[in-house]
């Protein structure tokens, strides 16, 4: 028996939605034959079987997501009988895909936090051997509330407010409880603490009430599971004293300087509501999680294409016949890029905890459009080994099998600097974001025939029509600082204007 796991389908990838199975349970399964498809926000991709067999059991269903490495299938041996009785939603998944977690055993941290049960120990020893305080009795609210602080387990705060406490406590722990003691997958877990959301007000739709990856999205859109500030102290409650649990004081701190809750669009009448796919959602958590990341700065420089549309002019319909495809300006932007990254090393980096990882060698991301759908990046790897030509010819077919959806996980894996491509549609000026944990992206825009100063043979200027374009740089200013960038760009363009790009084609 095979297990049949969720592929590391990208550098960033955490999680894959299955949208597609091609077999079904009892069906045969040749190797490499495609199984099932998945998407992500780095592609859409049919993974094959890696073995052969017969297919088991399914125990996640289309449209479910999961983390990477979690089992979606089991593929047995050709006369072993498919299991019975498993239904996907009893699988190690939740109802929106998210991985299970072990069950917590009992008087883990499902339970009860931790400590509590210690806390709660001294407390009531404290109250069986001092006595009530002297009189005048009743004790004042002042001195009750203090009693009351003390005896009671931290962090909660002191009774009636206490009471709501557990509806507005700290976001679930690791241990993976969270509202009444249900299981949270690491994925419900990070959406919860990221967009500051209350377990204990969204309703699981998954098995046993489990809260899934779909109710917390729901939560989210309709800003429905918000944390609610503290309640207010009672008219005529006194404030609790400096001498109370310090435990308290932080999470006071933490509470009071939370920022407000984002206002939530609702449509109206005359709106219309598009659903996110899966892709546009990932793609914006990554932008966003991108542009808190890195330090983004940016540089544009305009560059002469006269040279490189003359060879372009000139080999086109050569190339056409060839190649079967246009030769465009990026490869000849990819060729300059790749030999600038050989004098200015860092901009071809990663960004680590305590170091900049400096890549040797150049894995080119290009940025594919997918008909207004979403970005996919695939890589052409080992790029700084290949010329023009060789350049040219990865790029229209990454594009041709990323929008065919043939793309494998090895395509997307491991860029180091990246290229995106808005010029076809004329743009003048793009600041792109960082494809973490890369440390920058280059943007190209429209080339168009426009005014340019050139000099003339007798040492004079004059005025001349040529091809010029921008290109701008967006870096990460905690990799390396303005001049290094700057130098950079103005290298690519220098390559650009001046290389004998004949010599390349030849």
């Amino acid at each position: 028996m095979a297990d049949i796991q969720m592929p590391q389908l990208g550098e960033t990838v955490t999680e894959g939605t299955i949208t597609k199975w091609f077999k079904q349970v009892g069906e045969q399964v040749a190797e490499d034959e495609p199984l099932f498809e998945v998407s992500t926000d780095k592609v859409d991709s049919e993974v094959p079987s890696p073995v052969s067999g017969v297919l088991s059991e399914i125990l996640v269903p289309e449209g479910d997501t999961v983390d990477v490495g979690a089992v979606l299938a089991r593929i047995g041996d050709a006369g072993e009988a498919p299991a019975e009785g498993e239904a996907p939603a009893e699988a190690p998944a939740d109802g929106e895909g998210e991985a299970q977690e072990p069950a917590p055993e009992e008087g883990d941290a499902a339970t009860a936090p931790e400590g509590e049960g210690e806390a709660e120990v001294p407390a009531a020893e404290s109250g069986e051997q001092a006595p009530p305080p002297p009189p005048p009795p009743p004790p004042t609210p002042q001195l009750a509330s203090t009693q009351q602080a003390q005896q009671a387990p931290p962090p909660p705060p002191p009774p009636p407010a206490g009471q709501a406490a557990p509806a507005a406590a700290a976001p679930p722990s690791d241990s993976g409880a969270g509202a009444d003691g249900k299981l949270l997958s690491p994925v419900v877990r990070r959406l919860i603490t990221e967009n500051d959301l209350d377990p204990g007000r969204i309703s699981g739709t998954g098995p046993g009430g489990r809260i899934t990856r779909g109710d917390v999205l729901t939560a989210i859109d309709s800003g429905s599971a918000r944390r609610s500030a503290p309640a207010p102290a009672a008219p005529g409650q006194a404030p609790a004293p400096a001498a109370a649990p310090a435990a308290a004081a932080p999470a006071a701190a933490s509470t009071a300087t939370k920022p407000a809750p984002l206002p939530v669009a609702t449509p109206g009448e005359r709106d219309t509501t598009v659903p996110h796919t899966n892709i546009r959602r990932r793609t914006a958590e990554h932008m966003v999680r991108s542009k808190a990341t890195s330090a983004h700065v940016y540089a544009t420089i305009e560059v002469d294409f006269e040279s490189i549309e003359r060879v372009r002019s000139a080999a086109k319909t050569e190339w056409k016949a060839a190649e079967g495809y246009s030769l465009t300006y990026l490869p000849f932007i990819s060729r300059a890029i790749i030999d600038a990254i050989r004098e200015f090393p860092e901009v071809n980096a990663s960004f680590g905890e305590n170091e900049l990882i400096v890549h040797n060698y150049v894995n080119l991301g290009i940025a594919v459009d997918l008909d207004f759908k979403g970005l996919m990046v695939p890589v052409i790897h080992e790029a700084d080994g290949k010329r023009l030509r060789a350049i040219a010819r990865e790029v229209a077919d990454l594009a041709q099998r990323a929008r065919s959806k043939q793309l494998s996980p090895d395509d997307i894996a491991g860029g180091t600097f990246t290229i995106t491509n808005p010029g076809p549609f004329g743009t003048t000026l793009t600041l792109p974001v960082i494809n973490q944990p890369q440390v920058a992206i280059i943007s190209t825009d429209a080339v168009k025939r426009r005014p340019v100063v050139v000099p003339l043979p007798d040492g004079s200027e004059g005025i001349a029509i040529h091809s010029t374009g921008n290109i701008t740089l967006t870096w990460d200013h905690r990799a390396f600082d303005g001049a290094y960038a700057a130098a950079f760009i103005n290298r690519v363009r220098e390559i650009l204007e001046t290389r004998d790009w004949s010599a390349e084609l030849a």
